[in-house]
């Protein structure tokens, strides 16, 4: 009766894997083999993998990204000019600290949406907020935000995501207002 009040407590104070790993242990002889000190650091660390594992999901869905893609699926036998040096590079984030850009470019089908997802996946396991984006869509979402007044608060919701893949970008000629939102106003 007081291991289920233990394990209410905890989650009403939403520490909801420490409460999930207390029901655990508690219900198998694991728990008793341990020292009150085991214990607890077990429940600590059982829920700061819990809170880890859920800021990653949060980030992985708030990105939107294409493909389920991670630089450890990346093929290198394929002819691209790629290299798994430049790919893990650009996997460690060394270049979004210090406000870089990078640019994927090489002819249809050749997997640049897959190789730009797979960065954006390990930009949300470094921990970095990421969101990817078409460039028809992005342009169009931009050009209906000035029509609706909500112009400022788009860019202001753009200027927050540490990685903005945009995807597709020069498909198509950009009129002045697409390179005005994409440059700045220069």
């Amino acid at each position: 009766m007081l291991n289920e009040q233990t394990a209410e407590k905890l989650e009403s104070m939403r520490l909801l894997g420490m409460a999930k790993a207390f029901r655990e242990m508690t219900a198998s002889t694991k728990g008793t083999e341990l020292s009150n000190t085991e214990f607890v650091g077990l429940l600590a660390d059982t829920e700061k993998t819990y809170r880890e594992n859920q800021k990653l999901q949060r980030l992985l869905q708030g990105a939107k990204l294409k493909q389920q893609s991670c630089t450890e699926d990346i093929d290198y036998r394929n002819p691209r000019g790629l290299t798994k040096q430049v790919i893990m590079e650009l996997s460690m984030g060394d270049w979004i600290n210090r406000q870089q850009n990078v640019l994927i470019s090489g002819p249809t089908g050749v997997g640049k949406s897959f190789i730009a997802c797979a960065i954006g996946n390990s930009c949300c396991r470094l921990g970095y907020s990421v969101h990817y984006v078409r460039a028809p869509i992005l342009f169009t979402t931009l050009y209906q935000s000035m029509a609706d007044g909500s112009y400022l608060k788009q860019l202001n919701r753009l200027s927050r995501i540490n990685v903005l893949i945009i995807d597709d970008l020069g498909i198509t000629p950009m009129v002045e207002h697409e390179r005005k939102d994409l440059f700045g106003n220069c």
